[in-house]
C-alpha cells in the first residue's frame, strides 16, 4: 500500500504497462516506473472513470428468450445452468462441441487456468484468443528467426540512448505514448502508408517517413537488404559467427534492387539506400516492427524480412542495438505462454510435444492421453461456430469478438448458428449483448495477478478495491464451472495459489516462470523470464551470447513479395487499411464509454486523401460508405492531403455499421493464422440514406439488457 492508502499498480490497457496509482476510490495516478517514468496517456488517465462506471454488470442475466433481452439470476443457477447445457452438449456432440475464446488482457493467472479449464475440465481442443488478432506473425517468425518468441529481448529503457530507431508498421506516438519519451534523443525512421503523428516525429528528429503501398512492406525490407550487401555495409564476420542461411536469403534479395523495389512499394530507392547507411553507421541502434507489418496473410513472411536485414546488420544481441517487436494488448505477452493458445501449454510449450505434455500432465494430474491436440485458430473456431462438426458452445472471457475479428457480419451469423454462448465481462460490448448468459466479472483494479509486458518483465497487478457486489473475478468463474462439471484435478480461485501451479507448469519451458514468485516481485525485483530459480535474477537481455536454437545461431529465412490476397480493380479500386487511433483501445468498449475520450472522436471516420474523395462525389464531413466483398462501413469522411491516393484508413474501434471489420479480409497467414487486417479492396460511395456510423454498435444501455430490450437475432 502506497502513500494516502493508494496502491501501486499497473495501467488496464497496452502492454507498455505503465505504472499507476489507485486510491481507494478509484481515483488513478501515474506513478513512476521504467516503461513510464511518471507519464501517462489519455487513456491511463481516465481508466479509473470505468471502475463506477452507470453500465457496469453487477448481476448474472441469462436471455428470456431467443429475441428478448435478459432477467437477472443468482450465480449458482447461472453457473450450474450453464455447466449442465455443456455437458448435455458434450454428451451429445463430444468434447469439441463446446469451445472457449480468451484474451491478451487476461492476467498471466487467468490465462492459465482458461486453458487449464478447456482440456481438463471440458476436455475441448477448440481454444484460441485475440491475441491471434495481434502477435501472432512476430511470434512465429521470432520462434523461427531466434528460436524464442519475446517481443521485446531487451529493456524498454535501453532505446533511450538509441541513435537511430526503424519503426516498420509502429504508430507509437498514438497506440502507447509513453514509449516516445525512450526515443527522444533517437532519429527515427516510420515505415507506414500513413502520415501518422510517429511519422511525424520521424521528420522532426532529422529522419524519414517511408511511404510503402499497403502490403509491400516486405519487398521494402528486401530492397534494403540488398543496398546493405551491395553498397558494403554487410556484417560478415556476424552473419558467418552467429546465423545460418544467408545465401539461400540473398539469393532472393539479390533480385530485389532498391530501383526494383521502388516500382512495387513506391518508396524511393535513394531513402531505401539513405536508411540503410543510417543503420551501418549507427552505433546504436534499434529496428522494431509492429502490427502493421505484421497484419497481413504474408505477415511471418514480412516480419522475417525485417529479421534478416536486422541480422545482416548485425543488431540482435549486440551492446546498444536490437531487433525487437512492439507488444499491442497489455498482457499480449503473457497471455500467449500458458495456454490459451490453440497449440499451446504453459510455459512456450507446444502442446504436440510428447515432452511437454508429460510435464504438463504431471503438474496438472491428469493421464497426458487425456490432453487434447491443437485445435482451430481464432479466425478458423469463430468460422466453425454451429457449423456441422464444429463448436456449439462458445465461452468468451475479455474479448469482443464481434468488433476485432475480420469479417463482422460473417462473425455474427455464426455466433447466432450457436447453441449456447457465455459471456464474462465487465461492461456489455456487442459480442456480450448477444449472449445467452452473461457473467460480471473484476475490473483491473479490483483483482489480484501478474502480467507480462511487452520486455519479458512480470508484474503485480494489485487489488486497490473491491469489485461491486456481485461480482465475481474472472479465477472465480472458471472455478466455479469447474466445480460445477465435476473437473478431474484442482481448479482454485486464488491467484496466488495458480500462480505458484503456473510456476510449476513453465519450469524447463521457453518462457520459464519457475523462479518468479509474488513475494520477490512485491520486493521490486525486476524479473525478466526466464527465470529458472528462486536465486536467479532474471534474464533482462536475450541472444547476448547465443541466440535460443540449439546451435545457438540465428536462422536466416528466405522469404519473397507475394502480393494481398485481394487486389484492387472490378469495382474496388481503393485500398483500405486499419489501426488505432489515440483516445481509443481495441474494440472500443470500455474506452468508448469513457465521456473525455468519446467527446474527442465520438464516431468513426474514414481517412481518404481529398483528390480521391472528389472523385467519388465526396467532402470532408460527409457520410461515406466503404464497401467491400464482404460488407458496408458508414464512416464520417476526413480529407487528408498527406494519405497515399489510393489508400484509405479506418480506426477499428467502432461497432455496428461503424465496425472496420465490416469490410476487412479473412484470409490468414499460412503460418500464424493472422488475418489480413491492414489490406482490402473497397470503394467509397456517399453513404445510404438512413444509413449512420453508430447503429447497432451496442453500448450497452439498460433498455438493451432489460427483459424487453432488444436481443440477439433470431437462431
Amino acid at each position: 500500500m502506497g502513500p494516502e492508502g493508494r496502491t501501486a499498480t499497473h495501467c488496464p490497457y497496452c502492454a507498455l504497462q505503465c505504472g499507476q496509482w489507485v486510491g481507494p476510490s478509484g481515483e488513478v495516478d501515474a506513478r513512476d516506473f521504467p516503461t513510464n517514468a511518471g507519464g501517462m496517456c489519455q487513456k491511463g488517465w481516465t481508466s479509473g472513470a470505468l471502475l463506477t462506471h452507470p453500465q457496469r454488470l453487477t448481476s448474472p442475466l441469462v436471455r428470456t428468450s431467443r429475441t428478448a433481452g435478459f432477467a437477472e439470476t443468482g450465480w449458482d443457477d447461472a453457473l450450474t445452468g450453464v455447466a449442465a447445457r455443456l455437458a448435455a452438449l458434450r454428451a451429445e456432440h463430444g468434447p469439441d462441441s463446446v469451445a472457449v475464446f480468451g484474451a491478451g488482457g487476461l492476467t498471466n493467472e487467468k490465462a492459465y487456468l482458461l486453458g487449464k479449464f478447456a482440456r481438463v475440465a471440458l476436455g475441448t481442443s477448440q481454444i484460441d484468443y485475440n491475441g491471434r488478432f495481434c502477435m501472432s506473425s512476430a511470434a512465429a517468425a521470432g520462434n523461427r528467426a531466434f528460436g524464442v518468441d519475446r517481443g521485446l529481448p531487451f529493456p524498454v529503457t535501453d532505446l533511450d540512448d538509441a541513435e537511430l530507431v526503424v519503426l516498420a508498421g509502429a504508430n507509437v506516438a498514438e497506440t502507447m505514448p509513453p514509449l516516445m519519451s525512450h526515443l527522444t534523443g533517437a532519429r527515427l525512421v516510420v515505415v507506414d502508408p500513413r502520415r501518422t503523428p510517429t511519422a511525424e516525429r520521424a521528420l522532426a528528429s532529422g529522419g524519414l517517413h517511408l511511404a510503402p503501398r499497403p502490403g509491400t512492406d516486405l519487398v521494402l525490407a528486401l530492397g534494403m537488404l540488398h543496398a546493405a550487401v551491395v553498397d558494403g555495409h554487410l556484417d560478415l564476420s556476424y552473419v558467418d559467427d552467429r546465423t545460418t542461411g544467408f545465401d539461400d536469403v540473398w539469393a532472393i534479395a539479390s533480385q530485389w534492387w532498391p530501383e526494383r523495389a521502388e516500382r512495387v512499394c513506391g518508396v524511393a530507392a535513394t531513402d531505401m539506400r539513405t536508411v540503410v547507411h543510417w543503420l551501418a553507421e549507427s552505433t546504436r541502434r534499434y529496428v522494431l516492427t509492429a502490427r502493421g507489418a505484421e497484419q497481413h496473410a504474408h505477415g511471418v513472411d514480412t516480419v522475417a524480412a525485417w529479421i534478416n536485414l536486422s541480422l545482416a546488420l548485425g543488431l540482435p544481441g549486440r551492446p546498444g542495438s536490437g531487433f525487437g517487436t512492439i507488444t499491442g494488448q497489455g498482457n499480449g505477452q503473457g497471455g500467449r505462454e500458458h495456454g490459451q493458445k490453440s497449440d499451446q501449454l504453459p510455459g512456450y510449450r507446444h502442446i504436440a510435444d510428447p515432452a511437454a505434455r508429460a510435464h504438463v500432465a504431471q503438474v496438472w494430474g491428469v493421464p497426458e492421453p487425456s490432453i487434447p491436440g491443437p485445435g482451430r485458430s481464432a479466425v478458423e473456431l469463430l468460422d466453425a461456430l454451429g457449423r456441422p462438426g464444429g463448436p456449439r458452445a462458445l465461452l468468451v472471457f475479455g474479448s469482443n469478438v464481434l468488433v476485432s475479428a475480420p469479417d463482422a457480419r460473417a462473425v455474427a451469423e455464426r455466433l447466432d448458428a450457436l447453441d449456447l454462448l457465455v459471456v464474462a465481462d465487465v461492461l456489455p460490448g456487442e459480442t456480450a449483448l448477444r449472449a445467452d448468459v452473461l457473467l460480471p466479472v473484476a475490473q483491473w483494479a479490483e483483482e489480484e495477478g501478474t502480467m507480462t509486458n511487452l520486455e519479458g518483465r512480470i508484474l503485480r497487478r494489485r487489488r486497490a478495491l473491491a469489485p461491486p457486489p456481485g461480482v465475481r473475478t474472472d479465477l472465480e468463474v472458471i472455478a466455479g464451472l469447474a466445480a460445477a462439471l465435476d473437473a478431474p484435478g484442482e481448479f482454485p480461485a486464488d491467484p496466488r495459489t495458480v500462480f505458484n501451479e503456473l510456476r510449476r507448469a513453465s519450469a524447463g519451458g521457453i518462457a520459464d516462470y519457475a523462479g518468479v514468485s509474488y513475494d520477490r516481485l512485491d520486493a521490486g525485483e525486476a524479473l525478466h523470464w526466464p527465470v529458472p530459480a528462486d536465486d536467479h535474477p532474471g534474464t533482462p537481455r536475450l541472444f547476448t551470447e547465443r541466440f535460443g536454437h540449439p546451435d545457438g545461431r540465428a536462422r536466416m529465412l528466405p522469404v519473397d513479395h507475394v502480393e494481398p490476397d485481394e487486389g484492387t480493380g472490378g469495382g474496388f479500386p481503393l485500398t483500405v487499411t486499419t489501426g488505432r487511433v489515440l483516445v481509443h483501445y481495441q474494440s472500443g468498449a470500455q474506452t468508448r464509454r469513457v465521456a473525455e475520450l468519446a467527446d474527442v472522436v465520438p464516431e468513426v471516420f474514414v481517412e481518404v486523401h481529398p483528390d480521391t474523395a472528389a472523385r467519388h462525389g465526396l467532402a470532408d464531413g460527409d457520410l461515406a460508405d466503404v464497401v467491400s466483398r464482404r460488407g458496408t462501413t458508414t464512416a464520417r469522411v476526413r480529407c487528408v492531403a498527406s494519405l497515399r491516393p489510393d489508400t484509405v484508413f479506418l480506426p477499428f474501434h467502432f461497432g455496428g455499421a461503424g465496425a472496420a471489420n465490416n469490410v476487412t479480409n479473412p484470409a490468414l497467414d499460412p503460418v500464424s493464422r493472422m488475418p489480413e487486417f491492414k489490406v482490402a479492396a473497397v470503394r467509397l460511395e456517399p453513404a445510404s440514406p438512413g444509413r449512420n456510423p453508430s447503429d447497432g454498435s451496442g453500448t450497452g444501455t439498460a433498455a438493451e439488457l432489460s427483459p424487453t430490450g432488444a436481443g440477439r437475432s433470431a437462431r
